[in-house]
């Protein structure tokens, strides 16, 4: 009798153990990655892409960044796992590092953008408690339209998106939302029951929208006179995506909280919050906790995605490299405005508006050579990995204008 895994039973492609065992969740595109390095990857067949979909703005140095690579071999032959009931030296380090780029605070550690989100809301109801002296009576999160914040409850619950809220409701209680870069809308929605206003500085599956610098002063600002926690969530946009560390740093503000995660594994599934002084201590023993969260070897892999950073000045290049591509793009709506409405976003994490949908886009995109995601309907979203190269930049817009002009 044949075992499970015995050669007579797994003579099958990648594509059919996939249509065969896998749940039909996401709408995956028709090729089979096998190896990466840098910016690019190849296919079971042998084609190779310029990878701007960076797994979704986690393969922040690129694929097998050499330091990274040594970094998480040399963990996984000392120590992997330890549970949180004990201490490891990464899991300090990392936290000197965040709090020495967020300011005075508190690191939480846990796997993904989405627990780093509901730790967040959980935190905000806290305060709420403390804001009130009575659990239930302050409860309220304002979010913005368009925004997306996981797919947990609480998550989909502070994201006002059909698609993602359909099937599952009743959700959790106490959300509200306003628009994104009018501070009137959100101030009308405060009250004696908000506790905290919780927006991406990006907005990036609702199709890469960014907070103006006076927007999110202004936030600052009604937090303050309400007693409400400034909640930012830097998960796809933070860890020098814009050039800076965090994309709030643009504009001089300083959150109550920030939750990260993508980037900082630069492709090992981590999880971060930080929470300034204001609120570090409300989380006590027994309110929240993770078992993987922030192990041996998923910090490695975040001290070794800011050791690239910082020594290879990732973030300046991003500054630098990221202004030419973008007007290069920007180019793209001047010469192409019959397909292309605008282009925004910041550093390497940018938008181009389509007037029609983005899906056949895509399809052309890849084969031509250029993976990149979609974002907000009719948006293409381009996340080049930090040490992209300008060549690579000035390819893929090359790559574009090609698809544009063969469907004009």
């Amino acid at each position: 009798m044949n075992s499970p895994t015995s050669p007579s039973l797994i003579r099958t492609s990648t594509a059919e153990l996939y249509d065969a065992h896998v749940m039909k969740n996401y709408g995956r595109a028709a090729i089979t990655l096998t190896r990466g390095l840098g910016a690019k990857v190849w296919d079971d067949q042998g084609n190779c892409y310029l990878d701007f979909t960076s797994g979704i703005a986690v393969s922040a140095l690129g694929h097998c960044h050499p330091h990274w690579v040594a970094a998480i071999q040399r963990q996984a032959g000392e120590l992997i796992h330890t549970s949180n009931l004990f201490r490891h030296p990464n899991q300090g380090e990392l936290a000197r590092r965040l709090v020495g780029y967020a300011g005075p605070g508190r690191v939480f550690f846990c796997n993904s953008g989405a627990e780093a989100n509901e730790a967040l809301i959980k935190l905000a109801r806290l305060h709420g408690v403390r804001k009130s002296g009575e659990e239930g009576k302050c409860y309220k999160v304002i979010c913005a339209k368009q925004a997306f914040h996981g797919r947990t409850f609480g998550g989909m619950s502070a994201t006002p998106q059909e698609k993602i809220q359909k099937g599952f409701r009743p959700l959790v209680p106490g959300f509200s939302f306003g628009d994104l870069n009018d501070l009137v809308s959100f101030e009308a929605l405060i009250d004696d029951q908000t506790t905290a206003i919780f927006v991406e500085t990006i907005q990036g599956e609702g199709g890469v929208h960014p907070c103006t610098p006076e927007f999110l002063v202004g936030l600052r600002r009604l937090c303050d006179q309400h007693n409400l926690l400034l909640i930012l969530d830097e998960v796809q946009c933070g860890i020098g995506r814009t050039g800076k560390f965090f994309a709030f740093d643009h504009a001089g503000v300083r959150a109550d909280a920030v939750g990260m995660a993508k980037g900082l594994g630069g492709g090992f599934p981590i999880g971060a919050i930080w929470v300034g002084e204001r609120a570090a201590d409300l989380f006590q023993p027994g309110s929240h906790g993770t078992t993987f969260g922030g192990t041996p070897l998923a910090c490695a892999a975040g001290l070794a995605v800011l050791d690239v950073l910082e020594r290879e000045r990732l973030m300046p290049h991003v500054l630098k490299a990221s202004a030419p591509w973008i007007a290069e793009l920007a180019g793209l709506a001047r010469d192409f405005p019959a397909q292309v409405t605008g282009v925004r976003g910041m550093g390497f994490m940018v938008g181009v508006q389509l007037t029609g949908e983005a899906p056949p886009y895509v399809i052309a995109l890849r084969e031509a050579g250029l993976l990149a995601p979609m974002a907000g309907g009719n948006v293409i979203r381009l996340l080049p990995p930090l040490n992209a190269t300008e060549e690579e930049l000035a390819r893929s817009v090359e790559i574009f204008r090609a698809v544009l002009k063969a469907k004009a």
